[in-house]
């Protein structure tokens, strides 16, 4: 295999991740699938990074993320709907 296809599928791989975890936080059922607003809420977590409080919103999202896969990967945890948990 070529190496751009590697890293054509490593990319692709990488996207449907990302969108996994669009999935599984419940954001595309609370939206009814509006990419308007899915679209909306990542650009203004976006502008919360460029912010002055970057860091209180990367640390507070970060333990509610870390929260939601150690309470899945717990026995008898919530199910996962999109297959095996995405970890980065």
């Amino acid at each position: 295999m070529r190496t751009w296809q590697v890293e054509r599928r490593k990319r692709t791989r990488n996207l449907i991740e990302l969108g996994g975890l669009v999935v599984k936080a419940g954001i595309v059922d609370l939206t009814n699938d509006d990419r308007a607003t899915i679209l909306g809420a990542l650009l203004w977590m976006a502008d919360k990074l460029k912010g002055d409080q970057r860091e209180q919103a990367r640390a507070l999202w970060l333990a509610k993320g870390k929260q939601a896969f150690e309470a899945e990967s717990a026995p008898h945890g919530p199910t996962d709907q999109i297959g095996p948990v995405l970890r980065r």
